[in-house]
This record gives structure tokens, C-alpha cells and sequence, in this order.
């Protein structure tokens, strides 16, 4: 990618016409499009509230927040977009994204968070795609019209524009100026907030037949005793809808979902087809930063407690159960080889300490080490994909076991979603207590890791405590007795 110096470089119509004709003259020397990369430091930008004021079912969206580390980010609208499937998927996506930059040209001030052309991506569970009426592909990436992010105190939006030879790129200055008048001071007090909805009645169904989980978990239990696998995460799936055929509103659930679980990463991600994947989790799997990588390992969990006595309790619990610590450690165990496997070298934080959630506390062990040149994140999320956490071990038998178990297709459900950038920093998350959207349909899913000692009916429990997260958003207050089987 080139980067034009920001010296003296001031955003007008003037400059910016300039710039577009620099990068038009470099596509007819090319005869290949360039991509025109414009970054603008703002004022304060709340990017979930601009996603909400552009929204569009038909186009791509990304959005991802953690409140408690200050970042937020939205990719709005696709200028070059691809998908694809099959074990090279990662690999496509990468080559994808070199394709572009190599014919990137960008200006502005690259010192502020998020500068620069970012890509947003999502991959499935699997590899290859579950069915023909699968809503996302294997592996989905786009490069953003429009990027709103802060970070801290800092606040940035980014403009991306393909100007192809011998484009008359005069047309262009207009979206582009009105775009950063809008983003450099957002107008809130024009956004019509309607008043909460009144909640309607909710047909809930699970996916599968009556008893199917608990089947599913004990026959997983008798293969584990069997010694053909170690671990199993199983999942459940509900499928929501309103009494009176209504649409499900894709965004609304989210500035719910970011403050009530500040610690989580509250997300969506669309491909433009009316259907929206979101959810509030909290596993991080991967993110790169100056070429420092960070990672965790999350499995083990049990509720919170109702007073204080009652959490100290469960937690103490936690942290001394043995079928949870050794799920857990199955997690570590495979990270770190896997990163060692690429000549990475982990550093693994400790025993395993405690991340609180609102409605359940999780064993959690951090892992970091230092990124090698020229290993991309893209790698290393290939090498960590599925995690242990989401799938189970061995990875050669276990997807296989998971589709046949399950009643449902996971599709991005513990696929992964996030963004990386040129400087090769990325950050991508878990896609786990999540759901999807499809006008009059939500499908909510939540899932336990199975291991030799494991419960059907607690396993089952595991999972209507997860549910409620997200069954709360959707007025399905209390999944277990709404359940209709």
C-alpha cells in the first residue's frame, strides 16, 4: 500500500480532488482499479449509533465493541467484497487482501487509532459449507466504504473509494465530503429514539426432538469413556419468533447486549443478505498489536451467585473442579502447541483465573508471545481455528462428531469474527452466545463442553444459563419453561 505524506495535507474539496486525481491518473497508468483510502480524525463518534442511523439490510456491515477496553469499530457498506470455502480459505482471505493493497493508495493522518483500510471478516465453524440455504459462506471478507471507530478518547472514520481508468472522479468529492462533514461532528439530537416496545408473545421452539441434548451429550459421554475422543463441545439451538409474525430489529438488541455485559465483545456481521449474526461474547481469540499476539483460553464455567456468599461459594467451586480444570487445560494445551507449531513462542499466564459476567464465571488463562516475521494473524487463526472450546480434541474427528450429534447447522455459530489491517495488526473474536437474525426468525444458540464426568442434565443447564443472555434481549425471559418441544 502507499502511503502519501500527511505533511501540510489539509481535507477540503480542493485536496481532495487532487488526491482522486492522483489516484486516477495511477489506474490508467495500471489499467487496474485503485483503492483511495482517505482517514479523518473526528470528534466524538459513537460508531454502533452511526451503524444504526445508515443501516441497510441489503448491504455489508461489521461492528464489534468491548466498553471495557474502550474500542469500538464499524465497517459500513462493501466496495470489494468476496467469499470463499475449503481448507485454503484463510489463505484466500489474505491473498484477497494483498491483491487490494498492492493498488491502495491512502492519505491522511495515520496516527490515530484505526487508520488506514481495514478488512472485516467472518469464517464459519467448518470449512466447507453446511447447506445450500447456509446464510454465510466458509470464509466471508469485505473491504469497507465507510469505517468509524474509537479507541480511548480518539475517534477516527475512514473512506474507501475504487476509482477504476479513466473515471471521471469528480462525482466522487461529493459523497466523500458530505460523508466526513457527517462523521467529523455527528448530529445525534436528529436521531428519532422511538419509545420501547411493548413485548409481544414469542413462539419458542428448540431445534431436534424432545430429549435430543441430553441423548446427544450422554452418548458423547460413553465415546469419551470409549477413548475415541477427549472432548466434545455440544450445542443447542431455539428458534424464536413472534406470535404476530413480526420482524426482529438486527440492531437494537446491541447497545442492550454492550452495556449489560460490558467485558464481552457485543458484534454483527451481514453480508448484505438480510440476515444479521450477532451476539455479546466473551472470548477473544486472537489479537495482534505491534506484532505482540494475544490469545486466551476460556472453557469451565458455572452461574453467579445471587449474594456474595453464594458467588465466593461457586466460585470456589469452580476453581477446584476437576472435570472443569481439565477442560480447561485441554484448551491451553492446544493453543500453545499449536502456536509452537508455527515457531511461536507462548508465554502461558499462570493458573487459571476467574472473568465475571453478568450472569455466569468463566476459568480464563491468558496467552501471549511475540509474532515472527512474516507470519500474518490470518496464520496463526487458521493454526487456532476451531479451538477445543468450541469444537473439542481430537480436531480430525470431532466436526465430524459435532454434525452428527447435532440437530442444527452451526454456520457462524464458534466461527470466528473480526478485522486486521496492512500494519498487520488484527483482533478477531469467538462468535459464541450469539444469534441470527432472518426477519421474522431469531435463532438463538448456547453450548457445553462435554468431557468424562459430564451430566446430560447439567450439561443442559450449562445451557439455559447461557441462553438467557441473549433469550433476555429477545423478551424469551425464561428459556426453559418457554421452551415448546
Amino acid at each position: 500500500m502507499q502511503k502519501l505524506s500527511p505533511d501540510g495535507y489539509t481535507l477540503d474539496k480542493d485536496s481532495l480532488l487532487r488526491f482522486f486525481e492522483h489516484c486516477a491518473a495511477v489506474a490508467e497508468q495500471k489499467q487496474h482499479f485503485v483503492v483511495a483510502s482517505i482517514t479523518i480524525p473526528t470528534q466524538h463518534i459513537d460508531p454502533l449509533a452511526v451503524l444504526e442511523s445508515v443501516y441497510e439490510e441489503d448491504d455489508y456491515h461489521f461492528y464489534s465493541e468491548c466498553t471495557a477496553q474502550g474500542e469500538a469499530v464499524a465497517g459500513i457498506e462493501a466496495v470489494l467484497a468476496e467469499t470463499f470455502e475449503g481448507p485454503e480459505r484463510f489463505e484466500r482471505v489474505k491473498q484477497f487482501s494483498e491483491e487490494i493493497l498492492e493498488h491502495t493508495i491512502a492519505v491522511g493522518d495515520f496516527s490515530v487509532p484505526f487508520a488506514g483500510p481495514h478488512f472485516f471478516c467472518g469464517f464459519t465453524f467448518s470449512d466447507d459449507k453446511e447447506s445450500a440455504q447456509a446464510p454465510f459462506a466458509p470464509a466471508s471478507v469485505f473491504l469497507p466504504r465507510f469505517q468509524v471507530a474509537r479507541k480511548g478518547g480518539a475517534y477516527a472514520a475512514v473512506a474507501n473509494m475504487v476509482i477504476q481508468p479513466g473515471e471521471d472522479v469528480a462525482p466522487l468529492i461529493f459523497g466523500v465530503w458530505a460523508a466526513y462533514n457527517k462523521f467529523n461532528a455527528f448530529d445525534y439530537s436528529g436521531e428519532e429514539c422511538e419509545p420501547p416496545k411493548a413485548p409481544k408473545e414469542l413462539i419458542v421452539k428448540e431445534c431436534g426432538v424432545p430429549g435430543g441434548y441430553e441423548a446427544a451429550v450422554a452418548e458423547a459421554v460413553e465415546a469419551i469413556r470409549a477413548n475415541q475422543y477427549q472432548k466434545i463441545v455440544l450445542a443447542r439451538a431455539l428458534d424464536v419468533q413472534q406470535e404476530e409474525g413480526g420482524l426482529f430489529d438486527p440492531l437494537e438488541p446491541l447497545y442492550t447486549l454492550r452495556e449489560k455485559f460490558p467485558s464481552c465483545y457485543a458484534f454483527s456481521f451481514s453480508c448484505g443478505s438480510g440476515k444479521s449474526f450477532m451476539g455479546a461474547t466473551p472470548e477473544r481469540l486472537l489479537r495482534v498489536e505491534d506484532s505482540v499476539l494475544k490469545t486466551e483460553a476460556l472453557a469451565g464455567s458455572v452461574r453467579r451467585g445471587t449474594h456474595a456468599r453464594e458467588d465466593a461459594k461457586l466460585e470456589k467451586r469452580l476453581l477446584s473442579s476437576d472435570k472443569d480444570q481439565r477442560e480447561h487445560q485441554y484448551i491451553v494445551d492446544y493453543i500453545t502447541s499449536q502456536l509452537e507449531a508455527l515457531n511461536i513462542e507462548p508465554e502461558v499466564g499462570g493458573e487459571p483465573r476467574l472473568l465475571k459476567l453478568h450472569n455466569v464465571q468463566h476459568l480464563l488463562t491468558p496467552i501471549t508471545a511475540q509474532l515472527p516475521e512474516p507470519c500474518h494473524a490470518l496464520d496463526v487463526l487458521q493454526a487456532l481455528h476451531p479451538t477445543p472450546a468450541v469444537g473439542g480434541i481430537p480436531v480430525s474427528v470431532i466436526k465430524d462428531e459435532i454434525s452428527r450429534l447435532e440437530a442444527f447447522d452451526r454456520g457462524l455459530y464458534a466461527g470466528t469474527l473480526g478485522w486486521f489491517n496492512d500494519q498487520g495488526n488484527s483482533e478477531t473474536i469467538v462468535a459464541i452466545r450469539s444469534a441470527l437474525i432472518d426477519g421474522k426468525t431469531v435463532r438463538l444458540y448456547a453450548g457445553a463442553g462435554i468431557v468424562e464426568g459430564s451430566v446430560p442434565e447439567k450439561e443442559k443447564q450449562e445451557t439455559d444459563l447461557k441462553f438467557s443472555a441473549l433469550g433476555d434481549v429477545f423478551g424469551v425471559n425464561h428459556v426453559k419453561e418457554s421452551a415448546r418441544l
